[in-house]
């Protein structure tokens, strides 16, 4: 449309305005039954706001004079003489200051069961307390049901299988899982466009678990730990995943830029995607925007707490880590180009935990690892510097992270020395749709150790990982621990990790830089094929960096690279087409590569993964 049928049109709805907002100021002094005048309100008479009678030259469609405007339609002739403006008296109540009596003023009730209509006391919907004092409540309940298969390292003694030959079994195992996530938030203010002024967040967490192994030996250090002579285990547990209160400390800008304040056990991801930190850990943490939200920073500082087990919540019943995360970092929005946000960032992850050995809840020792000597866990100083990108470069969609770790540790491990840490990764994800199907393109490369016994520490370590990656939790690589020695006490890669770090577990071990490295390539694809139904598929190679370590844990030479091609399948379904109900069933298998055959040997049963997920939010 040209600009002058824009602004023609633009004309015609402000005198529509215009005359409307008049009616209700000199309706109460316009006789009954007479049309008010524009002129007694000051503004300007009807015809001010007609546009042009359109000219009567006859022009082919999409036909223009020399130098004159394109039109693509012409408008109507407008006659002053028949705006007639609106004459009903309105009775304008009194000033409403806040959104909830203006809701209520068009007759909604107040309902506590349903979070979508009404009024509901417990979502936000109008204060508890003064003027300006919310509560919101939200529960969430995660059912889950996990088959699964995959070797594990047994021994003679404890095996289920006393005529085999091979201290390698087919681990087939099932885990049954109800968690129930309750979050309770107090806070003040008005929330339209700026933080709260107060917040207090409360998140306990209430989960049961069940797991099922047809080997003894591996959920108890004791063959006949447990129920069934050791081939179920049952626990439950209460974890605190949030509590904290958080203090607007002021606005910097007339667009609400500010400063806050958050204290206490409160979740932070250090990335877009969950490579390097992401966890729920109590915490003081400064941020704030700038340049109408242009910049956002932080400065934290955590402390970890101890985690269960099996079940990976925090334990308040034990003692706290002495295992310090220092954070700073800056986001900053259209960064190189509109629609991508870039991220600089700092990290210093100082332990201090040398002389502690500390057993799981299993009886399986957690630090120090069990490789070589198991004398006393070790002390690390190692700093992150990383970059990482996410947002779109035109209809490509891209997600990018590079990190540098450097630093010194005890290296109890080996040898009563220190190592230099000098350790790399990068990843990347990048997304191009057409039309309902998004295709996926992943990369991920991670630095591994050449040599176990020098001074360096080559390989790349994360400190909490949790990666949205390649297929996330629906891949058999990340969603499985796949045991390396002893059943469990020292893993390639960790439960919902994807580094082959060869840690006792992420929840419970020490970050470790003496490791086989990470190398994935992936293709992916997302179907939307109706508003509630997802299906994703995904298809990751996987290889070691290097094998020098595995080969000395293992004292075993010439173990492949390659660990393998990862496949796997999920469908989401929303009968609702909202969060609140979301029902997920995947499936995922490992198709073993050479240097997976050399730890593992051959079987006819390819190791995998199922999963069928049910969430339920209010």
């Amino acid at each position: 449309m040209s600009a002058m049928a824009s602004k023609a049109q633009g004309a015609l709805l402000g005198a529509g305005l215009a005359l409307l907002s008049l009616s209700a100021v000199v309706a109460a002094e316009a006789p009954e039954g007479a049309a008010p005048s524009p002129e007694k309100a000051g503004l300007p008479p009807a015809s001010a706001y007609c546009a042009p009678a359109p000219s009567t030259e006859r022009r082919r469609p999409g036909g223009r004079r020399e130098g004159a405007p394109r039109i693509e339609y012409e408008l109507p002739a407008c006659d002053p003489t028949r705006i007639t403006p609106y004459t009903a008296a309105m009775e304008l109540g009194p000033a409403m200051p806040d959104r909830w009596r203006i809701v209520q003023a068009l007759g909604y009730r107040e309902q506590i069961w349903n979070p979508y209509e009404g009024h509901n006391p417990l979502k936000g919907d109008l204060p508890i307390w003064g003027e300006d004092w919310f509560f919101s409540l939200t529960a969430v309940s995660d059912t889950l049901v996990e088959p699964r298969r995959f070797p594990v390292p047994v021994g003679v003694a404890t095996t289920d299988r006393p005529a085999s030959l091979d201290l390698i079994t087919e681990g087939e195992s099932t885990i049954l899982n109800q968690q129930l996530l309750t979050e309770f938030v107090l806070y003040q203010g008005d929330t339209t466009f700026r933080p709260p002024d107060w917040e207090f967040r409360f998140i306990p967490v209430l989960n049961f678990q069940q797991v099922m192994f047809d080997e003894r030996g591996i959920l108890k250090v004791t063959p006949d730990g447990g129920e069934a002579g050791g081939k179920v285990r049952r626990e439950g547990m209460l974890g605190i995943q949030g509590l904290f209160v958080d203090k607007h400390l002021r606005n910097v800008s007339d667009r609400f830029d500010f400063d806050s304040l958050r204290v206490g056990i409160q979740p932070f991801a250090a990335d877009f995607r969950g490579f390097l930190f992401q966890d729920q850990q109590p915490g003081v943490r400064l941020f704030g925007t700038r340049n109408n939200n242009i910049f956002q920073y932080n400065l934290a500082w955590f402390r970890r707490l101890e985690k269960d087990t099996n079940i990976g919540l925090n334990n308040l019943s034990e003692d706290i880590r002495d295992d310090d995360v220092y954070i700073a970092n800056l986001y900053w929005q259209d960064m190189p180009v509109k629609g991508h946000t870039s991220q600089v960032t700092v990290v210093h992850n100082r332990n201090r935990e040398k002389d502690q050995v500390k057993f799981d809840d299993n009886g399986f020792i957690a630090r120090p690892a069990s490789l070589f000597g198991e004398r006393f866990a070790r002390n690390y100083d190692v700093t992150y510097l990383g970059y990482n990108g996410d947002g779109h470069f035109g209809r490509m969609n891209l997600t990018t992270s590079v990190y540098y770790a450097a630093g010194t540790q005890t290296s109890e491990r080996f040898r009563n020395a220190e190592d230099e840490i000098a350790a790399g990764f990068a990843a990347f994800e990048a997304g191009f749709d057409d039309n309902w199907i998004r295709y996926r393109v992943s990369g991920l490369y991670a630095t591994g150790d050449d040599d176990p016994f020098d001074d360096k520490a080559k390989g790349f370590d994360a400190i909490f990982e949790n990666p949205l990656f390649a297929g996330a939790d629906t891949s058999f690589w990340i969603r499985q621990p796949v045991p390396l020695i002893g059943g469990g006490a020292v893993s390639l890669s960790g439960r919902n990790g994807i580094l082959n770090s060869l840690r006792s577990s992420k929840e419970q071990g020490q970050s470790n830089f003496i490791n086989p490295g990470t190398i994935l390539l992936g293709l992916g694809a997302d179907f939307d094929l109706t508003p509630e139904t997802r299906v994703s598929v995904n298809a990751n190679q996987l290889w070691f960096d290097d094998t020098s370590v595995l080969e000395a844990a293992r004292n075993q030479g010439n173990i492949d690279r390659e660990i393998g091609t990862d496949l796997s399948l999920s469908i989401v379904w929303r009968p609702l087409m909202i969060q609140n109900v979301v029902f997920r069933l995947s499936g995922a298998a490992l198709l073993p590569g050479d240097g997976f055959e050399d730890l593992f040997g051959s079987n006819e049963s390819a190791p995998l993964s199922i999963l069928a997920n049910m969430v339920l939010t209010y």
